[in-house]
């Protein structure tokens, strides 16, 4: 079949690269694409929000099935446009529908589905800018630190943890009156502080049926010992270490199990990825949010150790038979190192020139944020570059990630050097 990845980050050329490897895949497309897609399939120019842009590029190149990257699409409704469709009914298309992408595209709404199946999470109460004296008050009656939530999507910046109570109310006061994160801010969620240690775990969900994917620990902050500002991922470690058996099965019975059942008795049309962001709170797991799509840079150390041919887990979950699917996972230990541009998660540049490409061994280079520019490949994003290797524990794999990466050049190329530390 024609198979069309909509994104242009280093989760999409995971996907592609996957994907490629498939002998059900016969023509493979990316749009947009980066300098990495490229190599593996054919770049298209097409905004994956622009729904009727994706219809016209479904209908041209014959594509049978679309594999929704990013959550913006989901959010806005991609795949009721598809559903609705006549000429697009038939495609295959992964990913939840409008309403059932809410799980992430509201924190309050993701709570109340939490609250009512009896899922696991942090206290909470939601507040608007009619309600911020309240939040104010509220704040005052938790202990620090205080952790604020924009309640829509806010390209992952739109969480903050503070200590100081004063700094919190003000805090609140610029997301509610002053639209810190725009519209995402118009209500903001206030829930108590969980004191742990996080992990990723992701599932594929037919509506019905599920299979477990690899568990996954990302770094959000941009300083070694997590310090510093929250980015988009500076890195993942699958498996995670400390998610032995026990815990994995404490993880299924009280927070997979009751999801997977909650979007059933919901009635929710949810054909994909559900990503659930936990924290370990002494033995117990807890969730903290949920991605209604893979993570990023997870996605870029999951996928990698998935060996059953990810086109079929794919059409058996569009088709809703995900029970037919033997799910076979690399016992080996995947890690990526994500190298960025000097000055991201703040203003950084772009189009600068990249070396080492082809000096890379035993390790697979992701592009995140890269085209091509007179010939060469060039940064394109705050995120450039994904190193990603296999090794019999998450160290033997981080040593060979590293090794790489000290391969790659580019000005102002920046990488956090302490990834597992936290797990030694």
């Amino acid at each position: 079949m024609n198979i069309l990845v909509l994104g242009s980050g280093g989760r999409e050329h995971t996907f592609a690269y996957q994907i490629a490897k498939s002998k059900s895949c016969n023509k493979l497309y990316v749009a947009p694409g980066n300098a990495g897609t490229a190599q593996i399939a054919t770049n298209l120019a097409v905004n994956p929000v622009n729904f009727a842009e994706v219809k016209q590029t479904v209908l041209a190149h014959n594509i049978s099935m679309v594999v929704v990257g990013p959550e913006a699409p989901l959010v806005e409704g991609i795949v009721d446009f598809f559903l609705t469709d006549n000429d697009l009914k038939d495609v295959l298309i992964i990913g939840p529908d409008k309403a059932a992408a809410m799980l992430e595209g509201s924190k309050e709404h993701a709570k109340k589905f939490m609250n009512k199946h009896n899922i696991p999470t942090a206290k909470y109460k939601s507040f608007t800018a009619d309600s911020l004296e309240e939040g104010k008050a509220f704040l005052e009656s938790l202990q620090p630190p205080y952790v604020l939530k924009a309640d829509g999507l806010a390209a992952g910046k739109g969480v903050l943890i503070l200590d100081n109570l004063a700094e919190a109310k003000t805090e609140l006061e610029q997301m509610l009156k002053d639209n810190k994160f725009g519209e995402a801010s118009a209500t903001v969620v206030i829930e108590e502080f969980l004191s742990g240690i996080e992990l990723s775990v992701f599932v594929i969900t037919d509506g019905k049926n599920y299979l477990t994917l690899p568990t996954a620990k990302d770094y959000k902050r941009i300083g070694e010992g997590d310090t510093g500002l929250n980015t988009g991922g500076m890195g993942a470690i699958s498996p995670v270490p400390f998610a032995d058996d026990a815990f994995m099965q404490k993880i299924e019975e009280k927070v997979i199990k009751p999801t997977v059942k909650g979007i059933q008795t919901d009635q929710l049309n949810y054909k994909g990825f559900v990503f659930i962001g936990l924290i370990k709170v002494g033995d117990e797991p807890y969730v903290i949010e949920y991605n209604v799509r893979m993570g990023d840079p997870e996605t870029e150390v999951v996928l990698p150790r998935v060996k059953t041919d990810l086109v079929e887990i794919l059409e058996k979950t569009a088709l809703q038979k995900l029970d037919e699917v033997q799910l076979e996972i690399n016992p080996q230990a995947a890690t990526t190192v994500m190298l960025v541009s000097g000055g991201y998660p703040e203003a950084y540049e772009k189009g600068k020139i990249i070396t080492g490409l082809n000096n890379i061994e035993d390790a697979i280079v992701f592009h995140a944020g890269t085209t091509v520019k007179e010939g060469q490949v060039v940064s394109n994003g705050g995120r450039v570059i994904a190193v990603t290797a296999l090794g019999a524990d998450y160290k033997k794999a981080l040593k060979k990630s590293y090794q790489n990466a000290e391969k790659l050049h580019f000005d102002k190329m920046y990488y956090r050097k302490d990834l597992g530390k936290d797990l030694s």
